[in-house]
């Protein structure tokens, strides 16, 4: 009877995880799917799961391949839109973000896992009570600083609140340093290797799949930011991909939004994300295991 029930139940199991697939992928394919139609088409027949004309002139808009003449017969706003320097601008940023938290949030976290020191496990606690208050809650204060710091319209001011430890990277990585086997380090001390060795030595590469999947949830959270960048680096020489996006969104003619060119944008910001989880989407998972609460 066991096995007469569980054939169905895993079938059907398999049936709810393939439709919840398919309605989280959907919208990814609604986007692609009207990044690749003529503006023409794309109000013509909006229900139409297919693209009835296949275009790249979206992309090509994009990338300034058409004179401002050109790109307004074809739907477009007609003003420069400078897609590869708006990515070179967010590359950039959560790159310098990423290797720079992970590697203070790290520090913080073997200190918080391995050091003795008076009130450490209520120091933590009251760390990890950051993790309670809304982001939305520190813009202003953050906002003030920058000013006066004159880091306004800077990468620096960007960069500057998300720079050094995040409480959830701290506790994220803690967890798994608690897990690895004091005698590896005592027989390191033993040979005469001091704490800052142990921890480059030792600790880090046996932390290379949380490292990963710290560094990967980092760079998805600024690559994805939009409110900070906005406030701080309005300017276009420090303009980031998200920013320049919901500009562009703003920009429209009279005929209505360049919903074309704008999903092109939405469809080329989502690669290099959707990219790193094709790669690194494995070791994500199977790394997850190793944050459980001790």
């Amino acid at each position: 009877m066991t096995t007469t029930y569980r054939r169905p139940m895993r079938l059907l199991a398999l049936f709810v995880m393939l439709l919840l697939v398919l309605i989280t992928l959907f919208p990814i394919y609604w986007v692609v799917r009207t990044s690749l139609l003529p503006k023409s088409a794309i109000f013509s027949n909006p229900g139409s799961l297919l693209p009835s004309t296949v275009t790249l002139s979206n992309y090509g808009r994009l990338f300034g391949l058409y004179d401002s003449a050109t790109a307004q017969k074809m739907g477009g706003v007609g003003l420069e839109f400078n897609f590869l320097r708006y990515l070179s601008h967010t590359i950039f940023v959560a790159t310098i973000i990423t290797l720079t938290q992970v590697l203070f949030s790290a520090a913080g976290a073997y200190a918080f896992a391995r050091l003795h020191f008076p009130l450490r496990k209520q120091i933590f606690g009251l760390y990890l009570g950051a993790l309670m208050v809304p982001g939305i809650v520190m813009t202003i204060p953050n906002f003030i600083l920058v000013k006066d710091l004159g880091w306004l319209n800077s990468f620096m001011g960007i960069m500057a609140p998300s720079l050094l430890m995040s409480p959830f990277t701290v506790f994220f990585l803690r967890q798994f340093f608690i897990s690895i086997s004091r005698e590896l380090e005592e027989a390191a001390y033993i040979d005469g290797a001091g704490k800052f060795m142990v921890f480059f030595r030792i600790i880090v590469p046996l932390s290379t799949a949380p490292l990963g999947t710290i560094s990967i949830i980092t760079f998805i959270n600024i690559w994805s930011d939009y409110m900070w960048p906005l406030l701080v680096g309005s300017s276009d020489k420090v303009r980031m991909l998200t920013v320049a996006l919901g500009i562009f969104r703003q920009q429209a003619p009279a005929t209505g939004p360049d919903w074309g060119g704008l999903m092109a944008g939405a469809a080329l910001s989502m690669l290099p994300i959707l990219l790193l989880f094709m790669i690194f989407g494995k070791k994500v998972l199977n790394s997850i295991g190793f944050s459980g609460f001790r």
